[in-house]
């Protein structure tokens, strides 16, 4: 049992059990990898513990977000290897910085900042990747996300990102609303709370998408990769 169900009384757990649909296998074909949010903005500094990070980054997540940095980084060759389409989304810094508020109820109008929206080296875009700007907790909000998979006839998923409780929530949410079969993968989602980071992913795999591990996410790609040669 993972901990983000461990948390959650026997109860619980029995209730989710009976009205939960049959959980979906990862498809290898018409697929995406979504990871959101994942800039220095949202980790602070390499290796730094998040009561030290967020001295000088405030929304820095730390340890666990560079925990997940790493499981992205093997997602992401996994994926590039099968060529599966690969999204970026960030901030947009100047328009935010322009207009106050984004998706919290805090106003982050400061100096601009333009690297705090860039992505560190291990997950960086590649330059015919695409990457998405957004203004709002959600990737798909005033964005052209959708009408990118649309066009790619994508429906479905990977989701990674930060935080699990804020914009990869809500990120889903949409994708779920707009018809897209949405598996987050655990290992590769943060948040500054483990105890909003474990309520969301089991909130999100009871009702919007599937949780998977890293481990299921690369067995499938790797399992497609050589299916595909033989």
């Amino acid at each position: 049992m993972r901990r983000w169900q461990e948390i959650y009384s026997g109860q619980d757990r029995e209730v989710i059990a009976r009205l939960r649909r049959q959980r979906r296998a990862l498809p290898s074909e018409k697929l995406a990898f979504v990871i959101i949010d994942t800039n220095w903005r949202t980790l602070g500094p390499r290796g730094t513990p998040i009561l030290e990070a967020t001295k000088t980054t405030p929304l820095a997540c730390g340890l666990a977000g560079w925990e997940a940095v790493a499981g992205m980084q093997k997602l992401l060759t996994a994926c590039r290897d099968r060529r599966v389409p690969m999204v970026f989304v960030t901030g947009d810094a100047v328009t935010r910085h322009h207009m106050g508020r984004s998706s919290t109820k805090n106003d982050q109008r400061g100096p601009l900042d333009l690297k705090a929206e860039e992505m560190p080296e291990e997950i960086a875009p590649l330059p015919q990747e695409l990457v998405v700007r957004k203004t709002r907790a959600s990737a798909f909000f005033d964005t052209p996300l959708d009408n990118y998979l649309r066009l790619k006839k994508i429906d479905n998923l990977l989701v990674a990102g930060n935080s699990t409780s804020g914009c990869v929530r809500a990120s889903v949410v949409d994708a779920c609303s707009l018809g897209y079969n949405v598996f987050v993968v655990e290992e590769c989602c943060y948040d500054r709370l483990e105890l909003s980071h474990l309520v969301n992913l089991f909130d999100m795999d009871a009702k919007y998408a599937d949780v998977i591990t890293l481990e299921e996410a690369l067995a499938c790609l790797t399992q497609a990769q050589m299916t595909k040669s033989e």
